[in-house]
């Protein structure tokens, strides 16, 4: 069964930006980032209602995790839906796995316990060579169209920058440490879609083409990808261990690679691939899965973060 899980979750994740592709073609950038996130709010306030959860009630809990929201669902999700204009799916997905990389350095800043070793730093700056592979600045120049999704891949970078952020407020401040990790994602989404619904009347506007298509894949970012995929994670994190669990960042570009590709008809690159291996072998040597073991408290990729969903760091 939690190997079932663990594959449901790799494709589910694996095919968010997928998904968000299909989206675009007939909502704007902004509406698919707001009816994910409702969708996704909507689907674990029903877990919570049917587990008979309870809401947090502490002022403090709720403060925190306004923060918490912003940078882990209402910033994330705009950026990735806005840099999908440009950018294919597939080199969105692989952009994704930079999210460790960049929660190592949000830790450095905002926790002060959390010091960079020697190990850490080269995996950071192995997986910064991933990302200048993965633009492939020898061809911005001399391709039109690499060089429009430039600003696409800075967004991503921003996506996976502000998971850092949100990541380490968590850790930083211990959010929601004394209830379960789908409360505290729960929450988070919540109040993430309150905020992108008071806004949307401003930045999510422009013209709707619905069809049973974008119907679905709507359905799937949503309701499955934002919210039932966290549940699913939560109970193999529960099961397997954050360290175990947490390997399926590596399964999930390959998932939007192929999906990007096969089904969408999306080119790839040569540097694609590679620059991806190189972000994934930084993850690997930063985290301790090359070379040292693993420093004990470490934040690192404690479990992956797809693509604009909620996740709570040392439980989630």
């Amino acid at each position: 069964m939690n190997a079932l899980l663990y594959v449901l979750v790799a494709l589910t994740w694996g095919s968010s930006f997928f998904f968000a592709k299909i989206g675009l073609d007939g909502l704007a950038p902004q509406q698919v980032a707001t009816v994910r996130t409702v969708l996704g709010a909507l689907t674990l306030v029903v877990v919570l209602l049917v587990t008979r959860r309870r809401w947090p009630r502490e002022t403090r809990v709720w403060g925190h995790l306004l923060v918490v929201a912003v940078f882990l669902n209402a910033v994330p999700s705009s950026l990735m839906a806005w840099a999908e204009q440009t950018v294919p799916s597939g080199l969105a997905s692989i952009y994704n796995a930079t999210t460790p990389i960049m929660t190592l350095l949000a830790l450095a800043v905002l926790v002060p316990t959390e010091r960079l070793s020697r190990r850490q730093v080269g995996g950071i700056v192995l997986g910064i060579v991933g990302v200048l592979v993965l633009v492939g600045p020898w061809d911005v120049l001399g391709d039109p169209q690499v060089l429009a999704s430039v600003p696409g891949q800075v967004a991503l970078l921003g996506m996976t920058a502000s998971y850092g952020i949100g990541l380490a407020w968590l850790r930083r401040f211990g959010v929601g440490g004394g209830y379960d990790p789908t409360t505290v994602a729960t929450v988070q989404l919540t109040l993430a879609a309150g905020l992108m619904l008071v806004v949307a009347p401003v930045v999510a506007t422009g013209p709707v083409q619905l069809d049973w298509r974008i119907v679905g894949a709507m359905v799937a970012l949503g309701a499955v990808g934002t919210g039932l995929a966290y549940a699913w994670n939560t109970r193999l994190v529960g099961a397997w261990g954050a360290g175990r669990a947490s390997t399926v960042t590596y399964l999930t570009p390959v998932v939007g690679v192929a999906l990007g590709v096969l089904v969408l008809g999306e080119p790839l690159r040569w540097n694609e691939p590679v620059g991806g291996l190189v972000v994934l072998a930084g993850i690997a040597l930063a985290s301790g899965l090359l070379g040292a073991r693993r420093r004990r408290g470490s934040g690192v990729a404690a479990a992956p973060v797809p693509a604009g969903e909620a996740r709570a760091e040392g439980g989630r």
